[in-house]
């Protein structure tokens, strides 16, 4: 257990201002395998996360490549961080080569004993403006958990799917995804470091990514549809190179459930509130 006071990083908050630049859009579209969009139209969904970027310098980064902790995010030193999951509110959509505004501030911070150590779990909630209206809200719960076998292998069966793609994470897509969002985490591209000191075996797909691809399958099978709230979070870690399904289903009117599996099991589940 952790025995540092971390209270003073209770409703920290920071605000940073972003072009939607429509070159930089068009380099996630080329990552993702969409259109790139023009100036003017509306941003895809969850692309907003390659924007608004901390772009702290080298000499700022820790040993996992993150930036250094105890600045906005509160010190957890020694331990290994993971994307859990969060849930996102859409008003509307960002529009591209528009200035936007994102205030993040921390509102929770708790640590929980877990079958495998501690886990610290900090959540942020990310206000994003643009021509002073709120257009996406947006927490996110980020987990530090004690270094210890990270969980592999999954145990839900998938439900049976409306539409579903399949998804090839070549390391060259996780680099290209960890370009666009200026995201060094080095499970994500450096070999020897996810294998040999966080214990996966191989690289990590970005939880980020999976929701986003999520997103996008939906769109492409209902695109006449407008997101509205999307929870979702992660059961286990994507390895790649391994091909993984991203499938969804409609549950009811206006809500749908989403999830990708890997190896015929369950490793990220969302829902999804839509209008038709």
């Amino acid at each position: 257990m952790s025995t540092t006071d971390l209270s003073a990083w209770l409703g920290k908050s920071q605000t940073i201002t972003d072009r939607m630049d429509p070159s930089h859009a068009a380099g996630i579209a080329a990552t993702l395998g969409e259109p790139a969009p023009t100036p003017g139209s509306a941003l895809s969904s969850l692309w907003h996360w390659a924007f608004f970027l901390e772009t702290v310098p080298l000499s700022m980064t820790g040993r996992d490549g993150h930036p250094e902790r105890g600045g906005f995010l509160p010190p957890a030193d020694n331990r290994n961080r993971m994307w859990a999951g969060g849930r996102v509110s859409f008003n509307g959509s960002l529009l591209v080569g528009v200035d936007a505004q994102k205030t993040s501030t921390v509102t929770a911070i708790t640590e929980k004993q877990g079958r495998t150590g501690s886990l610290l779990f900090v959540t942020v909630k990310h206000d994003i403006f643009q021509n002073g209206n709120l257009v996406i809200s947006d927490e996110q719960d980020i987990v530090y958990r004690e270094p210890s076998a990270p969980k592999l292998s999954g145990t839900e069966l998938p439900p049976g799917s409306q539409w579903k793609e399949t998804i090839d994470p070549t390391p060259v897509l996780l680099f290209r995804y960890s370009a666009v969002t200026f995201n060094s985490h080095r499970i994500h591209y450096d070999y020897p470091y996810v294998t040999e000191v966080e214990g996966y075996p191989g690289l990590v797909v970005h939880g980020p990514m999976i929701a986003t691809l999520m997103c996008q399958a939906f769109a492409h099978a209902h695109p006449q549809a407008t997101l509205r709230q999307l929870s979702y979070r992660g059961l286990r870690p994507l390895i790649a190179p391994t091909p993984f399904e991203i499938a969804g289903a409609i549950t009811e009117a206006g809500q749908a459930q989403l999830w990708a599996e890997q190896d015929g099991t369950l490793a990220h589940q969302a829902q999804l509130r839509f209008d038709a």
